[in-house]
């Protein structure tokens, strides 16, 4: 005979391990906190052999490709502080800081 399993489960409640709530992502470039939408984001690109992503703001991103090529992408790497020494950059982070996770505005064009 099979025993019938108890739709309440004294035990179950005691096995259970509580996960620790996962920590807010925050944007590689400006730090803020990640809003509806993430972009998973190559800090080497793709094409020059990057593998690692890292969490960005979709207006984040489209700074970064507008004011670097790959190649200087790739140079950089997983530098931060070295892409924040650009002023467009500098300039577009020290903007950006107040505005709600979810902003969306236009971009620059790529300056070549």
């Amino acid at each position: 005979m099979n025993r019938r399993q108890s739709k309440k489960d004294p035990y179950g409640e005691l096995l259970r391990v509580e996960e620790p709530p996962e920590a807010a992502l925050q944007c590689w470039l400006c730090g803020r906190p990640m809003g509806k939408t993430t972009v998973w984001h190559h800090p080497v690109p793709k094409s020059r052999g990057g593998r690692d992503v890292v969490p960005m703001h979709a207006i984040c991103q489209q700074t970064l490709i507008a004011n670097f090529t790959n190649a200087e992408l790739q140079r950089h790497g997983n530098d931060v502080e070295a892409l924040l020494a650009n002023p467009n950059v500098r300039k577009f982070v020290d903007w950006v800081a107040n505005k709600d996770p979810d902003f969306t505005a236009t971009t620059a064009k790529k300056q070549r």
